[in-house]
């Protein structure tokens, strides 16, 4: 799917996305990478911290990862939404879930291991910047 998402954001990067208004704050283009790795990789140890814990329960362990699962679902829906089909409003309701969806995974994890919810902590940050930015989006361009 980030294979397939990359291709979709690369096209409309150099098409559609620099024909909208942009919100003020918005970054330059070569920031995004860098940060999304950083965050995948945190997101990724986070789910492995409380993967391998063994004095848990299986299913409180369960749940929580099925939480990481499905923010980490909203967060590849957005790609598509807002670059794909050019849609900041659907985008926005993807983000409204995704970031729903990082608080509670990060609740959920919190309990099981307080640094696997630390490590989300700046994705839970980028987001709300990125909720912004497609507010701003919306906002500019919905005319």
């Amino acid at each position: 799917m980030s294979v397939t998402s990359g291709a979709i954001t690369a096209t409309s990067v150099r098409g559609w996305y620099l024909s909208v208004t942009h919100p003020p704050g918005t970054p330059p283009n070569w920031v995004f990478a860098p940060v999304w790795i950083t965050l995948y990789v945190l997101m990724g140890v986070s789910a492995w911290l409380v993967w391998h814990r063994v004095d848990i329960g299986a299913d409180r362990k369960r749940a929580a990862l099925r939480l990481w699962g499905w923010q980490l679902l909203l967060n590849a829906l957005w790609t598509p939404a807002f670059f794909g089909l050019h849609d900041p409003a659907l985008a926005l309701g993807v983000m409204a879930l995704l970031l729903g969806a990082v608080a509670l995974t990060i609740r959920a994890f919190r309990p099981l291991h307080r640094g696997a919810a630390l490590l989300l902590a700046p994705y839970l940050a980028w987001v709300c910047y990125a909720a912004y930015l497609n507010t701003g989006f919306w906002w500019l361009n919905h005319g």
